[in-house]
């Protein structure tokens, strides 16, 4: 493929120097021919600086319009002229030959929304928080199989798809990837899990990481209910959580009591978000909803 005419590549960074410089090096390493659009969200610190360095090979686009990196997002998707977009979050790698792995089987399988295969990565000496984090990972096959969505961290998906269902829901938190995913199989287009096309992501190494986490997750559930109510309910009462329930029995019994322990707490942090969302704001009638390609 070549040019804007073959694969686009798009990451949402928001005050994350480090983590894009990460990326950036990455996905350069990629034999597949791409452009690689970089959609800077308001950052503040040294962001912007990395992504314009003179070696980096990027495309920087700024969003600051919405605090969103949704809205990120699809400032990639209008400025990309690709047939083909993926979606990469800042702080992640990939093997050189990724790119090739996952365009053969996105166009083998003829799939119009496809998800990568995640392995989070810890570090040498893991706190309980990574551990746990690494327990639950990213079941993307299982996602896209129960769920029907991909996270948008590792989502190949066709250009006409955006211009059939619209774009991502740019006024949410969190819950965008599903909420899409949904949209797109509502639609009734293919979709496929690449196994063999993986990508890796750093664990959150912190309890204030996984609770802030849970806290947008809880913020993100409340959200798709006040603006997709036919799909997902009214308000008032949050979905049943989709974390684990139980610790896998292979892990030593200490990791079980550990891991259960943190899940309820958690699971009480996105009721905790949920509720400060509810309490918080209303609908605003007058918002044009999820926006199409062309607006």
């Amino acid at each position: 493929m070549q040019g804007d005419s073959g694969v686009a590549v798009i990451t949402p960074v928001y005050n994350d120097p480090d983590g894009i410089d990460l990326t950036i090096r990455s996905l350069r390493s990629q034999a597949s021919d791409h452009r690689h659009y970089v959609v800077d969200n308001g950052s503040t610190d040294r962001t912007r600086d990395v992504v314009q360095s003179r070696d980096s090979g990027c495309v920087l686009l700024r969003e600051t319009d919405v605090q969103s990196s949704y809205a990120a997002r699809n400032t990639g998707v209008r400025n990309a002229d690709a047939d083909v977009l993926a979606f990469v979050d800042a702080d992640m790698t990939v093997a050189a030959d990724w790119l090739d792995r996952a365009l053969s089987e996105f166009c083998e399988s003829g799939a119009d929304y496809m998800g990568c295969d995640v392995e989070l990565t810890m570090p040498d000496d893991p706190t309980l928080a990574a551990r746990y984090d690494a327990h639950t990972g990213f079941p993307v096959e299982q996602y896209l199989e129960r769920q029907r969505f991909v996270p948008t961290c590792c989502l190949f998906v066709r250009r006409e798809v955006f211009e059939d269902v619209g774009l991502f829901d740019h006024r949410l938190t969190s819950g965008g990837d599903k909420e899409f995913g949904n949209r797109v199989h509502d639609a009734g287009y293919e979709t496929h899990f690449a196994a063999s096309a993986t990508m890796y992501h750093p664990t959150r190494n912190s309890l204030r990481a996984l609770v802030a986490k849970a806290r947008r997750v809880g913020r993100g559930l409340c959200q798709v209910q006040r603006y997709h109510p036919d799909r997902y309910g009214d308000p008032g009462v949050p979905p049943r959580p989709s974390g684990i329930k139980f610790p896998d029995r292979s892990l030593p019994a200490r990791d079980r009591v550990a891991f259960g322990a943190l899940s309820t707490f958690l699971t009480g942090v996105r009721g905790l978000g949920y509720y400060e969302e509810y309490l918080a704001g209303q609908r605003d009638d007058h918002d044009n909803g999820v926006l199409r390609l062309q607006d």
